[in-house]
């Protein structure tokens, strides 16, 4: 039997139920790392977002899933998938709780940074069930910083199989750039940095540094 959570499984604090959000925002607190760090961007950080060990858990990729369906899925959207590997444990993660929410219609995708080489598979550039021109699809991302990734998976899939892009949706928005890259496809995030007060007097600046994330 597939058990269904619900707020009320969390503790109280301050007289109220903690949300899904709220345990959701302690999970991400609690995967800053601190440090010199050079961001898939090339950007220079001294914080880095680990969201990969709040989505390759349990609860976190319940609690990240669950949002995503209920604040951004609209009965619109016919398709979620992102770049690979920021976007693989949110998809895979919707598309457990799209089945059980009587979604089964409800396309998932994954979109490959290069083909595959030596002549194996298919050499399709999005994985998954066929997308075609009449799709409109919610593209998903770990982590938004200049929105690289997020805007390499959308040429994929609007060059290949011509899917409409409804919206684009990232677990944490660090503000440094990815929202203006983003603007006509509207990015939201569920976090931003400024969701997290301790990361306001960090340094970024956009220069290489000593380890490469």
């Amino acid at each position: 039997r597939i058990r269904t959570l619900s707020p009320t499984r969390y503790t109280l604090a301050e007289g109220r139920a903690v949300t899904d959000r709220d345990q959701l925002k302690k999970l991400v607190r609690n995967c800053v790392v601190h440090g010199e760090f050079v961001l898939s961007s090339g950007e220079k950080s001294d914080f880095y977002f680990d969201a990969k060990k709040v989505l390759l858990t349990p609860e976190g990729s319940y609690l990240a899933a669950k949002i995503i369906l209920e604040e951004f899925v609209d009965a619109s959207v016919t398709a979620v998938g992102g770049l690979t590997a920021g976007a693989d444990p949110i998809v895979s993660s919707i598309g457990v709780l799209a089945f059980l929410s009587g979604r089964e219609d409800l396309k998932l995708f994954y979109v490959r940074k290069e083909a595959k080489g030596h002549g194996h598979g298919t050499k399709k550039m999005v994985e998954g069930p066929d997308l075609d021109a009449t799709d409109r699809v919610l593209i998903v991302d770990d982590v938004a910083t200049r929105g690289n990734s997020i805007l390499d998976a959308i040429k994929k899939v609007r060059e290949g199989p011509g899917a409409i892009v409804a919206g684009v949706v990232a677990l944490v928005d660090r503000d440094e750039g990815a929202a203006a890259a983003l603007r006509e496809f509207g990015l939201k995030s569920i976090f931003t940095r400024h969701d997290f007060p301790a990361l306001a007097a960090l340094h970024f600046s956009p220069q290489h540094s000593c380890k490469t994330l």
